[in-house]
């Protein structure tokens, strides 16, 4: 699970997609005859066992059936006891995380869930394996572009988006949340469930949401797990990005100097100051490694950030900051951040341990064509699928001073957020600046009247923070709040609680009223639930 607000280091270049047909429709009725999945490989390696993978052909626009269709990549594996329950569809964030190589590569995660229910997967249009998108390479600017150069930067910003438009095929217009929910709907078709039951992380939350308001009638048991906004314009979403980053890095400093070997001490409050200086320091003197490369201060922050996803990495994060302190930038370096794509193997055979076996439905002898993922797909995705969700947009014929004035007006709010992650988050409400606008149909969801749902926020989240459980839950009308009073991005993989919670929902339909809480800490056993109820 990736960033789902915070679109990787220099996002001001990003996207700026050539964007139509964004304005949501009526959602497609099912019609007399399935959709059907046409069953082959797998085109990620390993494969866990028993997972079989295929393609579904939907419209490329719902509601013009007629110019086209989208091949989505599908993946389902079977329950591992008993006769399954039906299937449950997982989502696992981004916006343009791929859902079958997340599933492949942590199965086991899932694995009590999975006793009972498939487990089924898909890579959304213009991701992974579903007619990736691309931008030929990284979406940022040239940086010797002057900070208050606004017009050379929305030049560059133009120059990006016409890139992605050459490099990305005819999914492009099509790409967005609203259209992504109809396929989920086909799918659901195609695997003959009369409802569909969903487990969304992060972006995949607000997948739910959408899915949930636009089908309300076949929404099945639903957990949103690091729940996105519905509502907030793209600088307020920004803003409370910063302050979630900044919390969940304080929340880290709190515990870092209750350790013996902190580089910062003891006192919370100086930790913070040094972090910021570091910041400071490496962003005007970098690190020269001897290959010649530089590591600046915003290199730390995108390692800060990444690390931030998990408590489980903040003792590599502490052993990392002391290293830097020290003038050695490896152990952040090792981190990761979060303009590092994903590895792609797409070249190499197939792993062993596929599963030869034809499924029901399955064409036999079939070879799927497999699809050669750019690099550059999740953070094109993600910008896509941003920008089409989003119906705010500045005055195209606006002069460049009056861009530079509107962002040089945002700049103390978002330093009082945060220092150091205040400024990267700034940038990113020129992202979609001077495009067309996205769809409203995500910022008019009231109450549409889906079965009650269980969301879950944890209070130290630094990408989708607590208040944005709490603001969907009022939204959607019939929901309950599970709150995870621990740290990282979403709840599931860190809580055995959580894990409980929504497991048991997903299982049996079972969904206690009011709001319910999971302590904080990954010790912390799951509650003892009455499964009567």
């Amino acid at each position: 699970m990736r960033r789902t607000r915070s679109w990787f280091r220099a996002a001001v270049a990003a996207c700026g997609l050539v964007l139509v047909s964004s304005g949501a429709a009526p959602p497609a009725t099912d019609g007399p005859a399935p959709p059907r999945v046409r069953w082959g490989d797998c085109p990620e390696r390993p494969i866990p066992d028993g997972m079989r993978c295929g393609t579904l052909d939907v419209p490329l626009d719902h509601a013009a059936p007629a110019k086209g269709t989208v091949t989505l990549a599908v993946a389902r594996i079977p329950a591992t006891q008993g006769a399954s329950r039906g299937p449950v569809l997982l989502n696992f964030g981004g916006p343009g995380g791929p859902g079958i190589a997340s599933l492949a590569a942590d199965p086991t995660l899932f694995a009590d869930l999975g006793k009972h229910r498939d487990l089924v997967t898909f890579d959304p249009r213009g991701v992974g394996h579903s007619e990736p998108v691309s931008c030929g390479g990284s979406q940022e600017t040239d940086p010797a572009i002057a900070p208050h150069d606004a017009a050379g930067r929305l030049a560059a910003l133009r120059a990006v988006a016409r890139r992605c438009a050459l490099h990305s095929g005819p999914v492009l217009p099509y790409i967005g949340t609203v259209n992504v929910s109809r396929d989920m709907d086909l799918i659901r078709r195609a695997l003959g469930a009369e409802k569909l039951d969903y487990l969304g992380f992060s972006y995949g939350t607000r997948l739910g949401a959408v899915y949930a308001a636009q089908f309300p009638r076949t929404t099945g048991r639903m957990v949103l797990d690091g729940v996105d906004t519905l509502t907030e314009p793209l600088a307020e979403q920004a803003l409370m990005s910063a302050r979630g980053q900044q919390r969940a890095l304080d929340h880290f400093l709190g515990w870092c100097t209750r350790q013996s070997d902190c580089v910062y001490g003891t006192n919370t409050r100086t930790a913070k100051r040094r972090v910021d200086a570091l910041v400071a320091r490496l962003d005007k003197e970098p690190l020269v490694g001897q290959d010649g490369s530089h590591f600046t201060g915003q290199d730390v922050v995108a390692s800060v950030g990444t690390a931030l996803y998990s408590r489980k990495l903040w003792p590599a994060l502490a052993d990392g900051l002391k290293e830097v302190e020290r003038g050695d930038p490896i152990g952040l370096l090792q981190l990761g951040g979060p303009m590092e794509p994903p590895p792609q193997d797409q070249d190499e055979d197939q792993g062993e341990g596929q599963d030869e076996g034809q499924d029901e439905g399955q064409d036999e002898g079939q070879d799927q064509e497999q699809v050669k993922v750019p690099a550059d797909n999740g953070p094109a995705a993600q910008t896509a699928v941003n920008c089409a969700d989003d119906p705010d947009r500045g005055d195209d014929t606006a002069t460049p001073a009056a861009v530079r004035k509107e962002v040089e007006g945002l700049r103390d709010e978002f330093l009082a957020a945060s220092r150091i992650f205040g400024p990267n988050q700034l940038l990113t409400v020129l992202s979609c600046y001077g495009r067309p606008p996205g769809t409203d149909f995500i910022r008019k969801i009231d109450d549409p009247g889906a079965p009650r749902m269980l969301l879950v926020g944890t209070r130290g989240d630094p990408a989708t923070p607590y208040e944005w459980t709490e603001e969907t839950a009022r939204r959607l009308g019939s929901a309950v709040i599970l709150d995870f009073k621990g740290d990282g991005h979403t709840g599931y993989a860190e809580s055995p609680c959580v894990r409980e919670y929504a497991n048991h929902f997903l299982v049996d339909g079972r969904l206690p009223s009011g709001t319910r809480s999971c302590p904080a800490g990954p010790d912390q056993g799951p509650p003892r639930l009455n499964r009567g109820r």
